[in-house]
């Protein structure tokens, strides 16, 4: 019956075709705003990404609690991490960005692998056994809306970071000026290439918060849909055979929570890589 809540796994319907959709699923709209079941896993990851926070931090040790200190060593391995590859100047200017999409993807592909997540709510009974149509939780980064926000943040960040590092004046320069030394008919031709070569680096970067977004969206996605697959492929095993697969999938959170942080730190180090010359390679 429609609007029955229903608990337990989606493989236990027995058929594969009624998987994972593409799109979030809207589950209400108080006031005319709509809120999907993305939505809903993206609120509590934040929340409890700052409650951990604050009860990590209300009471400051020289000798830190068990939160605290693995709050403590994620920070700081990160800040290490990334002023090894971007530099000291620039890591100051952009960590609070860096170690904040990483700490929150993280999570959110890792709450997105608890069991009842897609596998909570509204549904219909058929000869099968019951269908869930609109599940109440959806992992955060298996929506596009999701992963294009974040990556649209960071290209306004990207743009705000660049334009304080260089000037607008060191962006163009950067991406159409010649490098090197040359003369004569030879300079000429060098800047007709490099002026060809930055138009199709303005293309490249235009389309990086498509190519962030689609990379961590299917790869969640196809997380997720593969479990299920697992969860339905043999009837009665359902609780059984996904279980390899959700330890390679934690894997993959966290490489893709990775991948996503040093792709755009060095997209960022990219543009501003002139400046961080001699610091690297007084570091160097």
């Amino acid at each position: 019956m429609l609007g029955i809540v229903c608990l337990g796994f989606v493989g236990q319907v027995g058929q594969v075709e009624h998987g994972l959709s593409q799109k979030a699923v809207e589950i209400a709209r108080p006031f005319g705003f709509p809120i999907t079941n993305s939505m809903v896993v993206t609120w509590i990851v934040a929340v409890g990404l700052i409650v951990f926070a604050r009860l990590s931090t209300r009471r400051m040790t020289q000798v830190p609690g068990p939160a605290q200190n693995f709050l403590e060593w994620l920070v700081e391995s990160l800040y290490g991490l990334l002023e090894s590859i971007i530099g000291r100047h620039l890591v100051e200017r952009t960590f609070w960005f860096f170690g904040t999409i990483f700490i929150f993807i993280l999570a959110a592909n890792w709450v997105g692998l608890i069991p009842g997540v897609g596998t909570i709510g509204w549904g219909h009974h058929t000869d099968h056994g019951f269908v869930i149509e609109q599940p109440l939780f959806r992992g955060a980064n298996a929506d596009l809306n999701m992963t294009l926000a974040m990556s649209l943040v960071f290209f306004a960040c990207w743009i705000v970071w660049a334009v304080q590092e260089t000037g607008i004046r060191g962006i163009v320069h950067e991406l159409f000026a010649p490098k090197g030394d040359t003369a004569g008919l030879m300079r000429v031709l060098m800047i007709v290439v490099f002026f060809a070569a930055g138009c199709l680096e303005i293309v490249s970067i235009l389309f990086r918060p498509v190519s962030l977004s689609f990379r961590l969206y299917g790869n969640v996605f196809a997380g997720e849909n593969m479990l299920e697959t697992m969860a339905t492929i043999v009837p009665g095993l359902g609780w059984l055979l996904p279980i390899p697969f959700y330890f390679m999938e934690l894997l993959v959170g966290l490489v893709q929570a990775m991948v996503f942080m040093l792709l755009t730190a060095v997209f960022t180090l990219l543009i501003c890589q002139h400046e961080e010359a001699g610091t690297a390679a007084v570091h160097g």
